[in-house]
């Protein structure tokens, strides 16, 4: 399963325009995120790329992008940490940002090692970015789940394997929730109201159509 820009900001919290900015690669440092499946069109992320664009969601909620780009290049160049992005722990308390391993902390900015105590946050938990609350990454509605054994990481209506957008797509063509069991037997009619919010949610991530005119031309 891959996710494309749309889905990967909805399930991410990351802006479509951020997306494009931060897989920006330059001259080969800088860069915060290259899509691990497809980096040129059509672009195309992992389940992995979701869980370290969460990361840099929840990390440029307290530090500048510049900051970020620097404490990447320090953990890759550096300190020669060439794992994806999604295998490290980096929090921010606002002013520095630490790479946490085994209780204990580095600080990527000033090059500091530290016993950091507060509480880590949860990069799968829900939070919100700029006013916007970003869903639980694994059960982003109360019926839907995204599993990376099941469907590759497609959300699912919860319990089964029927995609999210296939149950939406039917209410959008006017079926009632309480028929949708008639095409997909093991799906509730909550359910299927969840999997139509979820699909507005994503559908919000939809850039303009000037934009989006711009990024083909």
């Amino acid at each position: 399963m891959s996710y494309s820009p749309k889905l990967a900001a909805a399930l991410s919290g990351a802006t479509l325009r951020q997306l494009a900015h931060w897989r920006n690669a330059r001259t080969g440092r800088g860069e915060v995120l290259v899509p691990e499946v497809s980096p040129v069109r059509p672009v195309l992320y992992s389940f992995r790329d979701l869980i370290a664009l969460r990361t840099c969601v929840k990390l440029r909620n307290d530090a500048s992008l510049q900051k970020i780009r620097r404490v990447l290049d320090t953990l890759r160049e550096d300190l020669q940490e060439r794992e994806h992005l999604s295998a490290y722990q980096l929090v921010t308390d606002g002013s520095t940002i630490y790479l946490v391993e085994q209780g204990q902390a580095t600080d990527l900015v000033h090059r500091k090692a530290n016993i950091v105590i507060h509480e880590l946050v949860e990069v799968l938990r829900p939070f919100y970015r700029d006013g916007r609350y970003i869903p639980d990454l694994l059960q982003p509605r109360e019926h839907v789940t995204v599993d990376p054994n099941v469907r590759g990481g497609m959300p699912v209506i919860e319990g089964t394997r029927v995609p999210y957008d296939e149950v939406a797509s039917l209410l959008r063509d006017g079926v009632p929730a309480e028929r949708i069991a008639d095409f997909y037997p093991s799906v509730s009619a909550v359910a299927a109201r969840d999997a139509a919010d979820f699909a507005d949610y994503v559908d919000s991530y939809e850039p303009p159509r000037e934009w989006r005119q711009a990024a083909a031309g």
